[in-house]
């Protein structure tokens, strides 16, 4: 009997294997099936259905092919690791960035995600990417260590003018850095004047930098030194649950900033 590592071996080999070892723990397909879907020549598939049943992979009832159980069975951990691999892929040029020791669920849910990147032509890339969806979104929630000028104004914008609702947990150093500006203090006043707005300061740092915008959670990545590295966009009902629950720990966990609190962290 091979060993695990020489059957590993023995599908990484072939693209064709691996796609028809999926197919049939799917289905059942026959021999002219499995050439349409796949590509492969009837010799390919010959060979390759010979070997699967030599190792009990495979059943056939007539001109109809199906896996077995322990196909099934393989066929799942190869589809696993081949998912694991592509999200590795898309993760491997930010991972360095990524905090994963707040991002409490399996970095698989990530498959999908979009990644931004900043360029040398696109050095914003990320940030416009994110007020691209705030554009066009009814509700926004978040919790973050910075709150730039740019979201903010878009978000004051659209909030003032009733078309999304925003509420927002930031860290005390985000909040005191638009206040010393006083072009973004007012910006930030009219934000907090608006009926669809509710605003936090958290009373402890808030590591992340997370926006829940309608169902897609938008997390901007930064290194040790503050340089904004990339954006990881996903619509994933795992991530998103994780989302909401740190949303409400950092909201339950703030106090309220109101118009009348900002005028005051003015006069101190």
């Amino acid at each position: 009997m091979a060993s695990p590592l020489e059957e590993i071996e023995f599908l990484a080999l072939s693209a064709n294997r691996v796609d028809v070892l999926e197919l049939l723990a799917e289905d059942e397909y026959t021999r002219s099936e499995l050439a349409h879907e796949t590509g492969a020549s009837q010799a390919t598939l010959g060979r390759i259905l010979g070997d699967f049943d030599e190792r009990s992979w495979i059943t056939r009832d007539g001109s109809r092919y199906r896996a077995t159980a322990t196909g099934r069975l393989v066929a799942e951990g190869v589809t696993d690791l081949r998912t694991i691999l592509e999200t590795e892929g898309k993760l491997r040029d930010v991972v360095d960035y990524l905090p994963t020791r707040g991002l409490a669920f399996d970095l698989r849910h990530l498959a999908d995600a979009t990644i931004t990147k900043p360029s040398q032509t696109r050095p914003n890339a990320p940030v416009q990417r994110l007020l691209a969806l705030l554009e066009d979104a009814d509700e926004v929630r978040a919790f973050s260590h910075a709150f730039n000028e740019q979201t903010l104004q878009v978000v004051r914008e659209r909030t003032t003018a009733g078309e999304v609702t925003f509420r927002g947990v930031f860290s005390r150093y985000a909040i005191e850095a638009l206040t010393d500006d006083s072009a973004l203090r007012r910006q930030l006043r009219d934000l907090l004047a608006a009926d669809e707005t509710a605003v936090r300061v958290g009373r402890d740092d808030v590591p992340l930098a997370v926006m829940i915008v309608d169902d897609v959670v938008y997390l901007l990545v930064r290194d040790d030194h503050g340089v904004l590295r990339a954006s990881i966009e996903i619509d994933d009902p795992t991530v998103r649950s994780w989302a909401n629950d740190r949303f409400d720990e950092y909201w339950e966990d703030s106090e309220s900033l109101t118009v009348d609190a900002l005028e005051s962290m003015d006069d101190g």
